[in-house]
């Protein structure tokens, strides 16, 4: 069924390119975007004088008066504890790049529509004109007091690692780079319960990532705090490793907690014997070298919209195929992570996003399918109506269990 479309359109041209624009007529998606997806709406009915004097002046002075007196009332009486802002600079926007903050907003709506849909959390898209870090958190940090959490989304690497690590240190709100952690989540969920269709434990997996990226570091990481017997990280030059005298500092850190079997070399070396590719990177393996993957390989393969093994290839020598593209089965789609992730820290208030959050999230997200697995079926569907409550539940556990939750 098509989405309804709330937004008027208006048929008159206010701008002296307006006679250029897309034909809505011709095309569903313009026709969908016209006016944006999405719009603030009150709570509460202003109908006569005395909702006005509640909702306004001179009610209202009085909850600004307690909220002085008492900070912590902010949760209580606004709507500071539901809602996240959805953050971005605009240079790493899906597949398409570094393409400004105002290109970037569809997607930042969209977000904050999965947001609410999804997870129920209210969210607010806020595209910044700037790419200096500094900047960038500054201007976050002095937003701060109007939200429960920050969701960084599409800030290209190396300084979304930077950018998220500082936030966390002077906010006491989650801050949450979903192009890292929410990937890295559901690619979790996926890997448990293919790992356990095809009788394994994560422990006796080999992985080879293709893209030492956002999402590829935080892959690397949640594998490893999960327990996954070796992981190596690929770039364009080949296998991440200490022996590289060209690496950056976040990959030089990676290069310390990954690849125990002290690989070299390029991509297609790494996989000869691999038990899982994992592709966060676009281009394209060739066949051969997926061949000489270990029997019953596990092939997550999701570059959009290209993945970067075919899953017509993939299927020749995988158990288990995944990929980015809701095309197929099992998508790895970060819907199925950020919106309970936030639902469940800002239901216990909690003043971050801890690695145990994340694995809770994940371990919570495979569960939902665990009892239903099948080579196509090793993650759920984001319309399945029993993840976003499995993931706030598991992870408002997990946060109280780390101290971090307050109340």
């Amino acid at each position: 069924m098509a989405a309804e479309i709330v937004n008027p359109r208006s048929d008159s041209n206010t701008g002296a390119d307006a006679g250029s624009a897309p034909d809505d007529a011709f095309d569903p998606a313009f026709a969908l975007h016209r006016g944006g997806k999405m719009a603030i709406q009150a709570t509460v009915p202003v109908r006569d004088k005395d909702d006005l004097s509640l909702a306004y002046t001179p009610g209202v002075a009085k909850v600004c008066s307690a909220i002085a007196e008492q900070p912590e009332l902010v949760h209580d009486y606004t709507w500071k504890c539901q809602v996240v802002a959805v953050v971005t600079d605009g240079t790493a926007v899906l597949g398409l790049g570094d393409i400004g903050p105002e290109a970037s907003l569809p997607v930042m709506e969209g977000k904050a529509i999965l947001f609410k849909q999804f997870g129920g959390v209210d969210a607010v898209p806020i595209a910044l004109a700037t790419t200096d870090t500094d900047e960038i958190i500054e201007t976050v940090v002095r937003m701060a007091p109007s939200f429960g959490g920050v969701n960084l989304e599409d800030i290209s690497a190396p300084r979304c690692f930077e950018i998220e690590r500082r936030l966390q240190e002077r906010l006491d709100i989650p801050v949450f780079h979903d192009d890292q952690h929410g990937t890295a989540v559901v690619t979790l969920a996926a890997l448990r319960n293919a790992a356990k269709l095809t009788d394994r434990s994560l422990g006796q997996l080999r992985a080879v990532i293709s893209g030492a990226g956002a999402a590829g570091v935080a892959i690397a990481k949640i594998l490893i705090e999960a327990g996954i017997g070796d992981v190596a990280v690929c770039d364009r030059k080949g296998v991440v490793s200490t022996d590289r005298s060209d690496l950056t500092d976040v990959k030089r850190e990676v290069a310390g907690f990954t690849n125990k079997g002290r690989l070299t070399g390029s991509l297609e070396d790494a996989l000869d014997g691999a038990d899982v590719f994992i592709g966060v990177s676009g281009g394209t393996v060739p066949e051969e070298a997926v061949a000489k993957m270990a029997k019953d390989s596990l092939i997550f393969a999701m570059a959009n919209p290209t993945p970067e093994i075919h899953p017509d290839v993939a299927h020749k020598y995988a158990a288990v195929v995944a990929t980015g593209r809701s095309d197929f089965p099992n998508q790895i789609n970060n819907v199925l992570a950020f919106p309970g992730i936030f639902a469940g820290a800002m239901q216990v208030r909690a003043s971050r996003i801890t690695e145990g959050m994340k694995l809770a999230a994940a371990e919570a997200l495979a569960a939902v399918v665990a009892d239903e697995l099948s080579a196509d079926r090793v993650i759920p569907s984001p319309f399945d109506e029993r993840v976003a409550p499995a993931v706030t539940a598991a992870v408002a556990a997990a946060a109280r269990a780390e101290g971090v939750a307050r109340r």
